[in-house]
């Protein structure tokens, strides 16, 4: 399972996930099986709201899973039309929340919980 999680600042596992999908500097895919952990900048950074193309942003990378902390709602149905479920992430480090993903403990983001405006706070 591929796991990726927006950063602000790559610190491996002990990274922070970022606020927001859309706006994060970069995304961190976590391989599951193997370990291996590969940085991938955001390449749609400075796009207009609702206009975000995540896939275009994961440059293409195959996920299975998404943790961050808000996604707007156009992004959020874009991934999961691809099979790409979104997660909610709680406190705490990439490591942290990838334990609480094992342990069916992350709610998964639906239309209503979704953002609706980039500084809608999280």
């Amino acid at each position: 399972m591929k796991i990726c999680v927006p950063v602000k600042e790559n610190q491996g596992l002990e990274s922070i996930p970022y606020n927001h999908f859309g706006s994060a500097p970069i995304f961190l895919i976590y391989n599951l099986e193997n370990g291996e952990i590969k940085a991938i900048n955001n390449n749609d950074l400075h796009h207009q709201h609702g206009m975000c193309q995540p896939l275009k942003a994961l440059s293409g990378e195959q996920v299975d899973v998404i943790l961050v902390a808000g996604i707007g709602a156009g992004a959020l149905t874009k991934l999961q039309s691809q099979g790409i479920k979104v997660y909610k992430v709680g406190n705490g480090s990439i490591s942290d929340n990838v334990q609480l993903l094992k342990e069916n403990q992350l709610v998964e983001f639906s239309a209503q919980n979704s953002c609706n405006h980039h500084g809608c706070g999280h």
